[in-house]
Formats: structure tokens, C-alpha cells, sequence
């Protein structure tokens, strides 16, 4: 049986990148250099399956079939050094009894990574400050971090920043597809509702500072950026965002944008999701019948554990029947390059989004992210600014943060 380490330098024959040039770059070489620099991805929403009976963390998956594209053995297989997981939780009302739901439902997943902390204890460890994953890795374990997806769980109670503090989260995104009452999203189909951040929001962000939790802007609008970058004390970060010159989202970064936040000392960690990476081609049979899962089966986060299955073997089958096309390993890096030239090498990371839609052509899974490092080495990015990119410039910020 081949290892899936093995297959790791024979699956740049399918990147897209140039083996002319790759040949002078041996499979030795790209894990030495990998190898080296403390490795993060500082979003991934792996902590969904772990609510899941037939999932196990420990065990190997397959990408494709199971869904999966994150576990203990591929992390290690792809050297992947620290993981943040994400408390995610989706939006609904934002009333008393809805906002209750979503903080029973953000406590019930701090439960499901601290129970998977406990069973695999000899392989995982929490990562509390921006110093513990090098004590971590020297242990020869993996570092797990938390972040909150979504401040929505906060409701109106600012209380539960200590809360969530105190179960790990060591950054909240502020909000996700929807406006929440701390911001506006950049893509709520009712438009801006505070146009920014809202009264509450500055109170969110002053408590974030004084706790020394990461404020997360990825979802966020354009005016929610440039309110947060006026309010904060310190640092931000997108935890998984794009460059909007490469790929016109609203959910990517513009230049003007990427200039304020490297004006503010932050970091973008470039996110994989392809529709986010390259504008998608037109598949109109594909679009159709994920319409057609949504109108027959409703809203996913409204409903139950039971409804959610049976959403999610509908949508998969739609994969199945009408795969996506993905962007590749070289269209990430042309993102990385751009971010570099407008913000700078010291203000770009690596955020995947793996198991919330992330992955593209020749890393689709955390077994593969060494790609990453090939195609970075390919360009002619040296060792030290891998490093950067690979976990330094976020772990900049967390310790900027930590010191506030």
C-alpha cells in the first residue's frame, strides 16, 4: 500500500504546476523546508463532524466520499503543525430564545474539541497562547486552537466573551452570511443594517481587546472592516479571507483594504474555498439542483440533527452527479502573490476553510498542503518568508494581542 506521504510529491503531476521547474525542486527539499516552519491553519470547520457518531477524528477519511478533510492522521501526514477549530455556529432569529439556541449550541461544540482533547491526548494539545505551539511541537504533538465563527452565539450579552474565553476561543469572527447585532456581513441579502458595526459591536470589540482575543473580520462588510480597524486597540486578522482583485467577492479583501490592514498590523490568511480563489464557471445543471435540494428541504441550520443528514446526502449526491470545478494550487498562490505586493510578506497566512468548502485542485485535503510550499517555492519564496506565511505573521498578531 502506498503512504499518503508518498503520494504527497506525485500529486504536483495534477496542480497544475510546472514540472520543468519543479525537477529542480526535490521532494526532500519541499518537506525540509516545510518541515521547518511552524505550520498553522487558522480556520477549518472540522469540529461539525465531531458531533457525528460515525466520525472519528483519529481515524483516516476519504476527501471525496466521506466528506471529510481533516484528521489526526492526515494532519500529520501533511505536517500541518497547529489547527484552529471553529465554534460554528449558523444564524437564525436574534431573539431571546434564538440567540439561547446558539449559545447552547456554541457551548455543545467547546464540548465536542475539549472531549476529542481528552481522548487523544497523547497526539493533540490545547493551545492557549501564541508561545504553546512550539512546546507542543517539540512534545511532537499537534496544536489545536480555537476560534468562535460567528459572534452571533453572543447574543447581547457581552458576559459570554469571558464565557467562550475561558472554554479556548482565542479569536471570534465577528459575524458570518448574515448581519448579527455586533455587524453587518458582506453578504446579507437585506443590505447594511448599522452601517458597520453597531453600538454593541464597539463594546464586543473593547472587551475582545481588554481579553486579548482576536478579532476576526472575514464575512464582514467593508464598512464593518474600517469600523473595526478604528475601534481596535491592536492588530486584526481575516481568518479566511481572499484578494478581491484576483477573485471579485464580497467576501474578499479590496486593495484598499489590504493596505489598512497592513497599516494596522494585521494578517490575511489566505483562504482555499474555490469560489472564493476563481470566479466559478457556469454550471447551470450543477446550480439547479442545489436549488432544488434548498427548496425541497428548507434552510439547513433550521433544522434538526435528523433534517441536517438527510439535507446533507442530497447535497453531496448533487457533488456527486455534477462535480464542481476547482480552482487550483497556482490560482491560491497567484492570490498570495498579489497580497504580497499590495500589504507586504508580513501580512499574509494560510486559513483553508477545509471541511466549510475549502480545498482546490491539488490540495483538497490537509494531507496535501504541502503543494502550497512547492508552488511557494516554485515562485521563489525563500525559507524564512514560508515561515511567514506558514504560521509567523499570525503568530505576530496573537502575541500582540496577547500583550494588550
Amino acid at each position: 500500500m502506498i503512504s499518503i506521504k508518498s503520494c504527497l510529491f506525485m500529486s504536483l503531476v495534477l496542480t497544475g504546476i510546472d514540472l520543468s521547474a519543479q525537477s529542480r525542486l526535490s521532494e526532500k527539499h519541499i518537506h525540509r523546508i516545510h518541515e521547518k516552519a511552524i505550520t498553522i491553519d487558522s480556520h477549518t470547520d472540522t469540529p461539525m463532524s465531531f458531533l457525528n457518531e460515525e466520525y472519528s477524528f483519529a481515524n483516516i477519511h476519504d476527501s471525496y466520499t466521506q466528506r471529510s478533510k481533516v484528521d489526526l492522521p492526515r494532519m500529520e501526514a501533511g505536517d500541518l503543525d497547529g489547527i484552529f477549530l471553529a465554534v460554528f455556529v449558523g444564524q437564525q432569529l436574534r431573539d431571546e430564545k434564538g440567540n439561547f439556541a446558539a449559545k447552547q449550541e456554541a457551548l455543545e461544540v467547546f464540548d465536542s474539541i475539549h472531549a476529542n482533547l481528552d481522548r487523544y491526548s497523547n497526539r493533540i494539545e490545547l493551545a492557549l497562547d501564541s508561545d504553546d505551539i512550539y512546546r507542543i511541537r517539540k512534545s511532537g504533538k499537534r496544536a489545536i486552537f480555537i476560534g468562535l465563527e460567528n459572534g452571533y452565539p453572543i447574543g447581547k450579552e457581552i458576559s459570554l466573551i469571558d464565557t467562550f474565553f475561558n472554554r479556548g476561543a482565542r479569536y471570534i469572527t465577528l459575524c458570518h452570511t448574515s448581519n448579527n447585532d455586533i455587524c453587518d456581513s458582506s453578504t446579507d441579502p437585506k443590505g447594511s443594517e448599522f452601517n458597520g458595526v453597531s453600538d454593541f459591536g464597539a463594546e464586543v470589540i473593547k472587551r475582545m481587546n481588554e481579553k486579548g482575543i482576536m478579532i476576526d473580520v472575514s464575512h464582514a462588510s467593508d464598512s464593518s472592516f474600517y469600523d473595526v480597524i478604528r475601534l481596535s486597540k491592536v492588530p486584526i486578522i481575516a481568518s479566511h479571507s481572499c484578494s478581491r482583485a484576483i477573485c471579485d467577492n464580497p467576501r474578499n479583501m479590496s486593495d484598499a483594504m489590504l493596505k489598512a490592514l497592513a497599516d494596522n498590523g494585521g494578517v490575511i490568511q489566505m483562504c482555499i474555498l474555490s469560489a472564493y480563489v476563481k470566479t466559478p464557471v457556469p454550471q447551470p445543471e450543477r446550480d439547479s439542483a442545489k436549488a432544488e435540494v434548498r427548496m425541497k428541504y428548507g434552510d439547513y441550520y433550521s433544522l434538526d440533527a435528523a433534517g441536517r443528514k438527510i439535507f446533507l446526502e442530497a447535497w453531496y449526491e448533487v457533488d456527486q452527479d455534477f462535480p464542481a470545478v476547482l480552482a487550483s494550487v497556482s490560482d491560491v498562490v497567484d492570490h498570495i502573490d498579489h497580497i504580497v505586493q499590495v500589504a507586504g510578506i508580513d501580512h499574509v497566512g494560510i486559513g483553508t476553510d477545509f471541511d466549510g468548502g475549502g480545498g482546490v485542485e491539488g490540495c483538497f485535503d490537509v494531507s496535501e498542503i504541502q503543494n502550497i510550499t512547492a508552488e511557494l517555492l516554485r515562485r521563489g519564496y525563500n525559507s524564512k518568508e514560508i515561515e511567514k506565511i506558514w504560521g509567523g505573521n499570525l503568530l505576530k498578531v496573537f502575541a500582540e494581542v496577547e500583550k494588550y
